[in-house]
């Protein structure tokens, strides 16, 4: 163990992992441990993890509320550029880290330790995106992986070392889920969930009913966005985190926002998780009907074609990077015009736009009527196809000549 440290601040949830890890690092390092847990709107019952951390062994227990800040910074930049990975993830978990990663170093600097530490295994993306960002914002601090180091390499024998310890965990061995939860999601993994056959049971589910038990009479909202970002739900102006939980709220209670994928690691496997995304689900699918109105083509063409690797970057790890800085200025460009408002109706797990409007619409009536209009000249159709068609024809009387 490196000698020279001599206070370590750990991103602490009060599970299975951290409470393990929270005793462990106290008993190999021999030095005080800060448990850092970040409120990013998961369901938790503060006062008892900032008793479990002081029981289990921290000097002290900071509790950062980050919902606002998260929202804000993180989720409404990756909804502006549509970011979504492998065309199915939101990137729930993603952007939570680097929010909570970033405070942690904050946390670390204030309290004068010179070591973090981290839950995340040696096989997931937690690591890399927890590392990046200390690496990015603070190298001089001593990153302590305990996954990576100790021989505790299982649930099995965390159990064991927990129940040996006198730590109570929130996970059975008739149910060893693994969650993580957030103001944009709530993911599942392990368990029955490692077989990719087996269909998740329906009471795992927290956020949504199932959309064959939503309801079969359609709910309409109406989301106002100003510079690609949702400000208003039916009229009432809201906060980022106050919206993102409406949003939730409306899509869990109309079954929307369930997906249960296989997605590619950045260390390499492959991985089965299910997630529920409700909120992210309307804003996304309100968002990106907005911008058919407020985008012009050959933009959205160049800014679609960004959406891979920016969601790639924050899948990765990357948000503090000098590329991803570049990206989001990019993606907020293009995001001047999109401002005005969408009609959706929701309904069992489908979210359909039925209308949208803006004062800086692109869409003109005038112009896209079939009936009689005096600003388009159809016979000019003739020519604009005869050019567009040149090299076809250029392609097919070589051809001809060859026969």
């Amino acid at each position: 163990m490196a000698a020279n440290i001599n206070k370590i601040v750990l991103a602490y949830s009060g599970g299975l992992d951290t409470s393990v890890i929270l005793k462990w690092l106290r008993e190999e390092y021999q030095v005080p441990v800060v448990a850092f847990a970040a409120d990013v709107g998961q369901e938790e019952d503060w006062d008892k993890v900032r008793a479990k951390g002081m029981a289990t062994g921290a000097e002290k227990v900071i509790i950062s509320d980050l919902r606002e800040e998260f929202v804000r910074d993180y989720v409404f930049p990756a909804f502006r550029a549509n970011a979504i990975y492998e065309g199915s993830y939101l990137l729930g978990t993603s952007l939570a880290r680097p929010v909570i990663a970033r405070e942690q170093v904050r946390i670390a600097e204030a309290e004068g330790a010179d070591a973090v530490s981290h839950g995340a295994t040696g096989k997931g993306n937690d690591q890399v995106r927890f590392e990046l960002t200390y690496l990015a914002l603070n190298p001089k601090l001593t990153i302590i992986a305990p996954w990576r180091i100790w021989d505790l390499n299982s649930r099995t024998k965390l159990m064991a070392y927990a129940e040996q310890h006198s730590i109570p965990v929130p996970v059975t061995k008739a149910k060893p889920y693994s969650s993580d939860e957030n103001l944009l999601h709530i993911s599942f993994e392990g368990g029955i969930l490692e077989d990719p056959w087996n269909e998740p049971e329906e009471s795992m589910f927290k956020l949504s009913v199932s959309p064959e038990k939503a309801p079969d009479v359609p709910t309409y909202i109406e989301m106002e966005f100003a510079g690609g970002n949702p400000v208003a739900i039916n009229g009432e102006k809201l906060s980022p985190a106050a919206m993102l939980a409406r949003l939730n709220t409306l899509g869990g209670a109309n079954g929307i926002g369930r997906l249960d994928m296989v997605e590619n690691r950045f260390v390499g496997m492959k991985s089965r998780g299910v997630y529920e995304t409700p909120g992210g689900t309307i804003l996304r699918c309100a968002h990106r009907d907005l911008e058919t109105i407020t985008l012009d083509r050959e933009v959205m063409k160049i800014r679609d074609s960004l959406i891979p690797r920016y969601a790639e970057l924050v899948y990765n790890g990357f948000w503090f990077s000098p590329e991803m800085k570049l990206l989001q200025r990019t993606m907020d460009n293009a995001q001047e015009t999109v401002n005005g408002t969408v009609r959706l109706k929701l309904i069992k797990g489908n979210c359909i736009p039925v209308g949208r409007k803006s004062e800086q619409s692109l869409y003109q009536e005038s112009f896209a009527t079939f009936e009689e209009d005096q600003v388009y000249t159809q016979s000019d159709a003739g020519g604009f196809i005869r050019l567009n068609a040149l090299r076809l024809t250029i392609q097919a009387l070589v051809e001809k000549k060859k026969k």
